[in-house]
């Protein structure tokens, strides 16, 4: 079924067990069955991994920008090729719909390409001091060996969106995948080797014991940067410990993105926005719309037509080709959504549809819509990571605005409207890092990815994204 996934460490270019032989299983939350046995790295296999960047950062910093750009290349081309094994596989650990998991995959491929054009276009600056005494010659280097940590609900795209600038830039990395779906990353790498990727400038750990061993890899003076995708709690411990070495760091952390729908929406529009916002990975992204902020207007002609695609929704393992919803990651994300809607309920909260878990084996929920939701509930104010829509109404601008902005998040927003000029003031009042104006999908290699406020640091992708993984080198030249 995984036919040519690795389940060992990836070090110094070669495939390699746990120090002590230790394994823990991977299992598809379809099935609630183990599908992998992978090793189980200790604090030293992750000291290991980091020797290995240490060793190659000299060589492939000093590797030609050309060379750095071709190897890229060659593993867009090959992920490209490969893609219906990677699907596959990234179904059946994360179980998200086959078809979503191939469009990750092109969508992650992008990254590849775009640093690959990004890893030969690093300039710097030159020009006279004001004195007339010397020239100011500006140049950017790599920042060093990085540790790059990667969640478990977009295991390819998420990785080739910090490995590919971290490449380009010149700099070595260890990975740590998600303990939940590590076979993604696991079988990337091998695309890697095969593009001709030189040993030791990318090593794979996989581990069940976390903290421990990022600990054991942040508290070493050889680490020059972290970027972490995962939970804001996660992220202010690394954050703290990345504080000891004064380290680099990109941060990519939690979201509750609010969706507005103004009374002038085109309503068509809206709702296919909402579908691809909401549903999108099954609503396991921290992109995805989790306060609906509707017009009182159109609220109930917005929840109709919402309600009537909802239900049109398939449950199912991701595998079958049918499935537009698949299961949860476990069962404890089931457990904890079930509750965040029994209190809205209790709070005032009507279901229009779903609001319970699916009978049976795997770790099903009903895609669920929630109307009149309290903006103080819970299931409000956290980020809630499934198929649920919680819409809450409003009157004013200002007053949605102020909804939207009542967050300690702020990753992404949408809003529907054809006022230009409301639209123009979205752009400047929202405290987001990134808006989707009249659409649900904002994500592009193109763009510069991240928040503001609890949401994070730096930022990934675009022209931005390289430059996380340089460090600005002045030289004075006296005349």
């Amino acid at each position: 079924m995984l036919e040519g996934v690795p389940h060992d460490l990836f070090i110094g270019g070669r495939w390699r067990a746990a120090t002590d032989g230790a394994t823990f299983p991977v299992t598809d939350p379809a099935t609630g069955e183990v599908i992998a046995v992978v090793a189980d790295a200790s604090p030293a296999d992750g000291l290991a991994a980091l020797d290995a960047a240490a060793d190659a950062a000299e060589a492939w910093a000093n590797t030609a920008p050309r060379a750095r750009s071709v190897i890229l290349s060659r593993a867009f081309e090959l992920l490209i090729e490969r893609r219906d094994w990677i699907a596959r596989i990234m179904t059946l650990e994360m179980g998200k719909p086959l078809a979503e998991a191939q469009g990750e995959i092109g969508y992650g491929a992008e990254f590849l390409r775009w640093f690959a054009e990004e890893a030969v276009r690093i300039t710097g600056a030159h020009g006279e001091n004001p004195e007339g005494t010397g020239d100011i010659v500006v140049t950017r280097h790599p920042v060093g060996p990085s540790y790059l940590v990667t969640p478990w609900n977009f295991p390819l795209a998420m990785a080739t969106r910090k490995i590919a600038p971290a490449l380009a830039a010149g700099c070595t990395a260890v990975v740590k995948p998600a303990g939940s779906t590590p076979l993604t990353t696991l079988a990337f790498v091998t695309l890697l080797v095969e593009a001709g990727l030189p040993a030791g400038v990318v090593n794979v750990i996989t581990t069940s014991t976390s903290g421990a061993v990022s600990d054991a890899i942040l508290a070493d003076p050889r680490l020059r940067k972290l970027s972490f995708t995962g939970s804001t709690e996660v992220g202010r411990n690394l954050l703290r410990s990345a504080a000891r070495g004064v380290l680099r760091t990109s941060m990519e952390l939690g979201g509750n993105a609010p969706f507005l729908v103004f009374a002038d929406a085109d309503l068509d529009a809206a709702v296919t926005g909402a579908m691809s916002a909401k549903f999108r990975n099954i609503g396991q992204a921290c992109t995805a719309a989790n306060r609906f902020i509707v017009h009182a207007d159109i609220a109930d002609e917005f929840v109709a037509r919402l309600r009537a695609r909802i239900d049109e929704l398939v449950v199912g393992p991701g595998i079958e080709p049918t499935t537009t919803i698949g299961p949860l990651i476990d069962d404890r994300a089931v457990e904890r959504i079930t509750r965040l809607i029994g209190e809205a309920v209790t709070e005032g909260a009507t279901v229009v549809t779903g609001g319970a878990p699916v009978d049976g084996v795997g770790s099903y929920l009903q895609p669920t819509l929630l109307d009149r939701v309290a903006p103080t509930s819970r299931i409000s104010v956290e980020e809630i990571f499934g198929p649920v829509v919680a819409v809450t109404r409003f009157t004013r601008d200002d007053e949605a605005i102020a909804l939207a902005n009542a967050s300690e998040y702020g990753l992404a927003a949408y809003a529907f409207t054809t006022d230009l000029a409301r639209a123009n003031l979205l752009m400047r009042r929202l405290e987001t890092g990134m808006l989707g104006l009249n659409t649900g999908l904002i994500s592009n290699a193109a763009a510069p990815f991240g928040g503001v406020k609890q949401s994070g640091l730096g930022r990934e992708g675009g022209a931005e994204g390289i430059s996380e993984y340089l460090t600005t080198r002045y030289t004075l030249i006296p005349r």
